[in-house]
C-alpha cells in the first residue's frame, strides 16, 4: 500500500505542480535507468525507455489507483515499455514486473480491445490522427515562440527533430537533465491536451477517451 509522502507527490503531479515532477523524476529515474541498464548497453535507449515509462505514468494519471505503491508501479510502466522494445528488436523479453527477480513476468496496464483497434484503425482515422497531432503541435509550438519559451522549443528540437538523447540535450543547453525530462514530457502533455479540446470521437483517440481537458498557458 502506498504510504502518504507518496500519495501526496502523486496529488501534486496531479495539481501540476512542476517541483512535484522533478521530484518524482529524481526519485525514480537512477532506479529505473539500472533496471533497463541491465538489459539493454545502449545508454541512450535506455533513457528513451525510462523517458516513455515517466509518460506513461502521466498519461495513467486520471485512473491510477493511489493506494498502489508508486515503485510497483513505475517499474511496472517500466517493463511494459522494455518488453515492446525487445520485442521490436527481435529479443526474448523475458524480464520481470519490477526490480526484483521473482516476478512472473510483465503486465499490460491498457484495456485488452486498445492493442486491437489500434491494430485495425482505417486509414481514414490515421489521416485524422495525423492532422489531429499536426494541428496539436503546431499550436503548442506556436504558443510558445510567441511567450518566448525558447529554451523549451530548442530543447524539443534537439530531442524530436535531431534525435538526442536527454543528456546530451541537457549538455548541449547547459541544464539539468531532469530539466530536459520535465520540457519534454510537458510538450506532450500539452500536444495531448490540444488533441483532446478538438473534440475528436473516442472511437479515434481512446487513449484520451478518460483524461480530463485542461490547457494552461505554460
Amino acid at each position: 500500500m502506498a504510504n502518504q509522502a507518496e500519495k501526496l507527490l502523486v496529488q501534486r503531479i496531479r495539481d501540476g505542480q512542476e517541483e512535484a515532477w522533478q521530484e518524482l523524476i529524481g526519485q525514480f529515474e537512477g532506479r529505473l535507468f539500472a533496471y533497463v541498464h541491465r538489459r539493454i548497453a545502449d545508454r541512450a535507449t535506455c533513457e528513451d525507455i525510462v523517458q516513455e515509462a515517466f509518460i506513461g505514468f502521466a498519461n495513467s494519471l486520471p485512473n491510477f489507483d493511489e493506494n498502489r505503491p508508486l515503485e510497483s508501479f513505475l517499474f511496472s510502466i517500466c517493463s511494459n515499455k522494455l518488453t515492446d522494445h525487445l520485442r521490436r528488436s527481435g529479443r526474448r523479453p523475458a524480464i520481470p514486473i519490477s526490480a526484483t527477480e521473482d516476478s512472473q513476468g510483465p503486465r499490460s496496464f491498457t484495456g485488452p480491445g486498445r492493442a486491437a483497434s489500434t491494430l485495425f484503425r482505417s486509414q481514414e482515422r490515421k489521416n485524422i490522427e495525423v492532422a489531429a497531432l499536426e494541428e496539436a503541435i503546431r499550436e503548442q509550438t506556436e504558443h510558445w515562440k510567441s511567450t518566448g519559451k525558447w529554451e523549451k522549443l530548442k530543447c524539443l528540437e534537439l530531442i524530436m527533430v535531431c534525435g538526442m538523447a536527454n543528456r546530451a540535450v541537457a549538455d548541449q543547453l547547459n541544464i539539468p537533465q531532469t530539466q530536459v525530462a520535465n520540457y519534454k514530457f510537458e510538450f506532450v502533455t500539452r500536444v495531448r491536451d490540444r488533441v483532446k479540446s478538438q473534440r475528436i470521437s473516442a472511437d479515434i483517440f481512446p487513449e484520451l477517451a478518460d483524461q480530463t481537458n485542461e490547457i494552461s498557458d505554460a
